[in-house]
């Protein structure tokens, strides 16, 4: 190489060193400049957050100013109610010395007082014993006056209770002599001292003078055969239908003493034992012993006879629901449907069926083993022994007092009250026909042609005959009053008789046509009963 070539390489290798040189230079001034340029970016934003903080510091003081002033005003105020308080405490320091002197001058003037009491006090109780000493002696001769009253009423009350009695039984003996003029005014009395001194109105001597005075027993013969069963129409006042085994059904409508009555049915191959209405339609129900339903219509023109082919000897019809009656056989039982007039269903028993009741609304069958049957569907019936001894013709329960009433084949007759306590009614002489419950009135008819009435209020209970008419009665109902009984006989007699008292009495004190003299007083009630007038006697009925 020459030293051109030398010096060339040498210039080109110092201008690259100095190039290299001058690069890395100013790439190190430029990174300077890059890091100052930094800085000052910085610099910048901590200058503008302390403006924020110099801002946000300025208004913290603005608020601590404003808190500084109100805690200011707030212990101003905080000042001036304590000097408040002190002249209040001033105050009620000086009222306490007061209260405490006043309370000084109040112990002396107690002290004296207390002095006074004692000495009042000390008369006062023996002012105390002397009125004690008085009040007992007023209290002695009170009760002693009490007593002397008590026994005084006493003694009238039974005196004159013991006369109504008695006058009801000579009034009874004056009807049958025929001396009614008397035997009204006597009747009358009986009742009016029997119920003005509490005394017990179905005494049979003054109950059955009342029934007796009163007339109210009447009688027509409308059937042929005998009346097997009598109902009042629900609804319709002095209306009744009732049946018989001769084939007939007859509708009656009661006019005072007149029976007004229409045959709607007659055959007489059929043999009637039970009646129904039916509360919704008005039409009438009646089942024959040969196996038969008669439907008569409320208008009395649609006549419906629905063989019961399945049911043996029906006896008996029971209303089960709005769309339903139930048929009682001997052996079977039958479903009858409403609206379409047809039988629905059968049902064999397994016992032969001897009386059909109602107990809760339900039919109760009694049978032929001495067990009783509560039906509750034609699938569905629950069996119990009879809980009496015999063989049971008649049923009926109160729904108020929870007894229920057993009549038997022999005439006796059992009642069991909701405790379960038994207790034997003797007074029939035959067969038990039908029972009714009222509260604890029992009244029971019976083939010895007598209607009984029993309160079942005492542990021995007689009965009181209310009707004797020496036929089998088969039958009786009650109209919705409770005041007038339907009976119906062997010889196919309708029979009604009232057993309402106030219906008895009236009618008797408008039979009264004078009092009694005072000859007649003075023999049959008595000198020392006070006279009065029969003829006005509304108030004193009244105990007034």
């Amino acid at each position: 190489m020459d030293k051109k070539q030398i010096i060339t390489a040498c210039a080109g290798v110092l201008l690259a060193g100095l190039a290299a040189v001058g690069f890395s230079g100013w790439l190190s001034e430029r990174n300077k400049v890059e890091d100052l340029q930094s800085q000052i970016d910085k610099m910048k934003k901590q200058e503008m957050r302390s403006a924020v903080d110099r801002s946000v510091s300025a208004q913290m003081e603005d608020i601590a100013n404003e808190q500084r002033e109100i805690s200011d005003e707030k212990r101003e105020e905080a000042l001036r109610q304590t000097r408040v308080a002190n002249e209040m405490r001033l105050r009620s320091e000086q009222e306490r010395l007061n209260a405490i002197e006043a309370e000084r001058n109040a112990l002396a003037s107690e002290k004296k007082a207390l002095e006074a009491s004692e000495v009042a006090e000390s008369q006062r109780k023996l002012a105390e014993e002397q009125q004690k000493v008085a009040d007992n002696q007023r209290v002695q001769a009170e009760h002693q006056r009490i007593q002397a009253e008590f026994s005084k009423r006493k003694a009238d009350t039974l005196s004159y209770v013991a006369l109504g009695r008695s006058l009801g039984s000579i009034a009874t003996i004056q009807a049958q002599g025929g001396d009614m003029d008397i035997a009204n005014l006597l009747g009358y009395a009986s009742y009016l001292y029997t119920t003005r001194y509490n005394g017990d109105i179905y005494n049979p001597a003054v109950f059955q003078s009342l029934m007796q005075l009163s007339q109210s027993k009447l009688s027509w013969s409308e059937h042929i055969g005998a009346v097997m069963n009598v109902e009042c129409v629900p609804q319709r006042e002095n209306i009744l239908i009732s049946v018989s085994n001769y084939g007939e059904i007859i509708l009656s409508e009661r006019k005072g003493s007149q029976l007004k009555s229409t045959v709607i049915f007659s055959n007489n191959k059929y043999d009637f034992r039970d009646v129904m209405v039916d509360n919704n339609t008005g039409d009438f129900y009646a089942v024959s012993r040969t196996g038969h339903l008669v439907i008569i219509g409320s208008d009395l023109k649609t006549t419906n006879i629905i063989s019961l082919d399945k049911v043996k000897h029906p006896m008996r019809v029971h209303e089960i629901s709005d769309k339903n009656l139930l048929i009682i056989g001997e052996k079977a039982l039958a479903l009858i449907d409403l609206k379409h007039k047809t039988v629905s269903g059968n049902k064999q028993l397994p016992f032969r069926v001897l009386l059909s009741s109602r107990k809760s609304g339900l039919p109760l069958l009694f049978d032929d083993k001495g067990m009783m049957h509560l039906v509750k569907g034609l699938d569905s019936y629950d069996a119990k022994k009879v809980p009496v001894p015999g063989t049971v013709t008649a049923f009926c329960e109160s729904k108020n007092t929870g007894i229920e009433a057993y009549g038997m084949s022999d005439g006796n007759i059992w009642i069991i009250d909701k405790a379960g306590k038994k207790q034997n009614l003797i007074g029939h002489r035959s067969r038990i026909s039908k029972m009714k419950l009222n509260g604890r009135r029992l009244f029971s008819a019976s083939y010895d042609g007598t209607v009984n009435l029993w309160l079942a209020d005492n542990d021995k209970v007689e009965p009181m005959p209310l009707v004797e008419i020496n036929k089998w009665i088969m039958h009786f109902c009650y109209d919705a009053s409770k005041s007038t009984f339907w009976m119906g006989d062997a010889q196919g007699n309708l029979i009604a008789f009232n057993i309402s008292i106030p219906i008895m009495v009236d009618t008797i004190k408008k039979k009264l046509k004078r009092d009694l003299t005072k000859d007649e007083w003075n023999y049959y009630i008595g000198k020392d009963v006070p006279y009065e007038s029969f003829l006005d006697t509304h108030g004193k009925e009244n105990g007034q």
